[in-house]
């Protein structure tokens, strides 16, 4: 619902487990209601905060396809407003995937200034700093710095590790930066009370760089089991032939992605009545598109849209993509909301990512996983899809046993209450 200009502090809706109710700073860059087009985690973490009674602000800038629900006017560069019982503090700060590196790095520092002012400005007794970027932990150490307060760091993509993986070769982010991200990084996993990772590999890493074993909590990525799923509505793009088989791609067109590899595996697939469609936006989007249309590739390709109307283009569709540059870091590091949203919506899934979601698509008979880039496997993958529909049926179905049994995100959001719950004691 829209937040509403002055509105009160969320009120507690009831006895937390500690028999206290926390003032909670959740600090989220990037923060969505899920009437946006990007993840929803946090909007997740702190309705779940709010029903276990305490009292939380969140602070978020502008993501681009981000939704926070806030309509009013900023004033004096921020606006305020209730949302599911807690507090949204929006900053007028744009961030996105396809600003440069230096535009980027810009609003990642103001962010963190004008957070820091409000960390200071009041008493919490917990901040909660979930990164990307990782910047947002600055002012959750200057309040513990200055005031002893306890916070979390929840790590939702490990860096410097990441940049400096794909910065290989000499581009990306420059040396001097990839140093001060580790050593925030070092900081933020040897002062907080709680790191929580979203997989085992970014969990090493917290100890590697310093956090007790014990104080490093795994919380996977998980997926709105109401909202995705095999029992919501579907609907197919225009363009798209009742007797094509549908893959869709969902999520970021960035250098990261490494979508080429689709559009060359698509290049293998024409006239196989096989269609990918390619949902989100990011830096390399142009080019894609430009090169799809010359080729004249079976690709579809659409702007982001809401997580409730993606769920319905899942849901008519008859496979989900996985899909990353070849690079080995990615193995244990990322935790996709693409992978675990298609495994809820029941869709048999092709990933080229090797390791984490290689071995849980294999050990959950949930899909295909294929080497990393490797576009004929790819291909490959597809076509043994579009050829047996009984093994899209099964994959689709232990595909969701799967997300029900390990990736609903409301049973994760709990979790991550009950942890904040227990950190302040």
């Amino acid at each position: 619902m829209p937040g509403v200009e002055g509105a009160a502090p969320p009120q507690p809706a009831a006895a937390p487990v500690s028999g206290r109710a926390l003032r909670i700073l959740y600090l989220h860059q990037h923060f969505s209601r899920p009437e946006g087009s990007t993840g929803t985690r946090s909007f997740l973490n702190a309705t779940a905060l709010a029903e276990a009674g305490h009292a939380v602000t969140v602070a978020c800038g502008q993501y681009d396809g981000a939704r926070t629900g806030l309509s009013m006017p900023f004033h004096r560069g921020q606006r305020t407003g209730a949302m599911e019982g807690f507090l949204l503090r929006e900053y007028e700060i744009r961030c996105g995937n396809a600003q440069g590196l230096r535009a980027r790095s810009g609003a990642f520092l103001r962010f963190a200034a004008a957070t820091a002012h409000l960390a200071l400005a009041e008493l919490w007794d917990l901040v909660i700093a979930s990164s990307t970027p990782l910047t947002v932990v600055i002012p959750a150490l200057l309040a513990h710095h200055r005031r002893g307060t306890p916070f979390i760091f929840e790590m939702r993509d490990p860096w410097p590790e990441l940049p400096r993986a794909l910065s290989s070769g000499g581009r990306g982010v420059p040396r001097p930066v990839l140093g001060a991200m580790g050593w925030l990084a070092n900081a933020a996993c040897r002062r907080a009370s709680a790191v929580v990772a979203l997989t085992e590999g970014m969990a090493d890493i917290a100890v590697a760089r310093g956090a007790a074993a014990r104080a490093v909590h795994v919380l996977p990525q998980g997926a709105d089991l109401g909202m995705f799923g095999p029992h919501v509505r579907p609907w197919r793009p225009p363009g798209a032939a009742t007797d094509e088989m549908l893959a869709v791609y969902a999520g970021a067109h960035g250098e990261a992605n490494g979508l080429d590899q689709l559009l060359d595996a698509a290049a293998l697939l024409k006239g196989s009545r096989i269609r990918l469609v390619l949902v989100g936006q990011g830096a390399r989007k142009p080019a894609l598109m430009a090169r799809a249309a010359a080729e004249d590739l079976p690709v579809l390709f659409l702007d982001p849209m809401p997580k409730a109307r993606l769920a319905g283009l899942l849901a008519g569709a008859d496979a989900g993509l996985l899909c990353l540059r070849p690079v080995p870091e990615f193995a244990e590091w990322s935790a996709p909301n693409k992978l675990v949203e298609g495994l809820a919506a029941g869709l048999p899934m092709v990933s080229n990512v090797p390791g984490r979601a290689e071995r849980l698509l294999r050990s959950g008979a949930c899909g295909l996983a294929v080497p990393p880039g490797d576009a004929p496997a790819l291909a490959a993958a597809l076509r043994r899809l579009a050829g047996d529909a009984a093994l899209r049926r099964a994959m689709g179905h232990a595909g969701r046993r799967l997300a029900e049994e390990r990736f609903d995100a409301w049973r994760i959001a709990r979790d991550f209450a009950r942890l904040a719950t227990e950190t302040v004691r």
